[in-house]
């Protein structure tokens, strides 16, 4: 995630400051600071993660990239953008729907909980992928409760037709079984969903609730984000081996 420097007038149309025209007027015109100072040509190179730049005054919070942590709602798609429906991005702040955002992985239409949104394809494809070892968390809801005989099935993977999963740990989380955990260490198309099918179990609902060992925070209602810490973004990847 290493910054490189770029024109000033790209990075604040990237960060939302304007577009191209009025970001060239901002600068032109004086509002513009760099590090406290006046800068007025729109090719001078900043730094997006080190140098502090405020237009009229106020400083813009800046990074190369963004990572947002998102609580999913309910019959929202996982796309960056899609004609007929409400996206991921489409429920993103002013201030972070900057060129380029995208979900980093999917959750399914009725699917919640964590999703990561990012402009940072490295990033996004460094999480996804299986050597980095970045488990997904989820909590499901079920028509029947789960047995011992279940939890074996997901342990030793699957052949769900099309493909045959990896082991999976699966657990009841309520006394009466019909709240389960699962980890997968992949993530295929309706997996979960899929994965209890075989086993005889229709899931009413489906919660992802932590990424690698980051959980999601328990004070975003269902719509709401946050911007990722450098250190979550950066515990993602304990286990990455590559």
């Amino acid at each position: 995630m290493a910054a490189k420097k770029e024109r000033l007038d790209r990075v604040l149309v990237l960060n939302c400051a304007g577009s191209r025209k009025q970001v060239g007027q901002l600068i032109r015109s004086g509002q513009v600071t760099v590090n406290g100072l006046v800068v007025r040509r729109a090719e001078q190179k900043v730094d997006p993660d080190c140098d502090q730049i405020c237009v009229k005054g106020t400083q813009l919070p800046m990074g190369r990239y963004l990572y947002i942590m998102m609580n999913k709602p309910e019959g929202v798609l996982s796309a960056s953008r899609d004609p007929r429906a409400m996206t991921v991005v489409d429920l993103l702040p002013e201030k972070w729907r900057r060129p380029g955002m995208f979900p980093a992985g999917r959750l399914d239409k009725d699917t919640t909980g964590f999703l990561i949104l990012t402009d940072d394809g490295a990033f996004a494809h460094r999480m996804l992928a299986p050597r980095s070892h970045v488990d997904k968390v989820y909590e499901a809801e079920l028509d029947k409760p789960v047995t011992r005989e279940d939890q074996d099935r997901f342990a030793k993977g699957m052949d769900l037709g099309d493909f045959i999963s990896l082991p999976a740990e699966m657990e009841p989380v309520t006394p009466d079984g019909y709240v389960a955990q699962v980890i997968l260490h992949e993530g295929k198309f309706h997996q979960v969903k899929r994965m209890f099918e075989n086993c005889g179990k229709i899931v009413l609902s489906l919660r992802r609730i932590r990424i690698g060992v980051v959980e999601i925070d328990k004070n975003l209602a269902p719509g709401e984000c946050r911007e990722m810490t450098k250190e979550e973004c950066e515990q993602l990847f304990l286990h990455d081996f590559c």
